[in-house]
């Protein structure tokens, strides 16, 4: 039976998402009291801590600090990324366990959403600690072509669909040879 590895990107996009919703819900009822705290805050509670711009963190420190349920939903996310760092599958899940039950009991129903969505991935997602690897490189590819097929405004024969593929995905080196070497 063939094991699958569930890809950090795409748990982590769930994370994001909820995340973000949460953000939405509470820009939306500080509004309604006048207050404008999170207005043009919603990438940085995106960034990856060790990612945010220098020129942000100042801001960002005070909004961490404001007791918001965003904040909150915040830390979570960041705790989850910490999930891949884990050295073997044990540690990962005790980890996974810890996190699962401070996002199920948040309060935050985003949060608690994406909780039990990534549950239903965790068997694939600790494969990763067993085989140390990912999807990421077939996801990276397929961008690429998508791309291919987007610039083309797509494809109406097959072929040419191919040859575009392997002349932007093939590592042809297309550079004529200089004489001498």
């Amino acid at each position: 039976m063939a094991k699958i590895c569930q890809g950090r990107y795409h748990i982590m996009a769930h994370m994001n998402k909820a995340l973000n919703n949460v953000r939405k819900q509470e820009h939306r009822a500080l509004m309604a009291e006048g207050d404008d705290t999170l207005i043009g805050s919603k990438n940085l509670w995106l960034y990856g801590r060790e990612n945010l711009p220098s020129h942000h963190r100042d801001r960002f420190t005070t909004l961490k600090a404001a007791n918001l349920a965003t904040g909150r939903a915040y830390a979570i996310k960041e705790t989850l990324r910490d999930l891949w760092s884990r050295a073997n599958r044990h540690t990962a899940t005790r980890h996974w366990k810890r996190w699962y039950r401070w996002a199920s009991h948040s309060k935050l129903g985003p949060v608690m959403k994406a909780a039990r969505t990534i549950k239903l991935h965790i068997a694939n997602i600790l494969t990763y600690f067993e085989h140390r690897i990912t999807n990421a490189l077939a996801e990276g590819i397929n961008s690429k072509i998508q791309g291919i097929k987007k610039r083309a405004c797509g494809f109406r024969n097959r072929d040419h669909f191919k040859t575009a593929i392997l002349f932007h995905c093939g590592g042809l080196d297309l550079y004529p040879e200089t004489p001498g070497h």
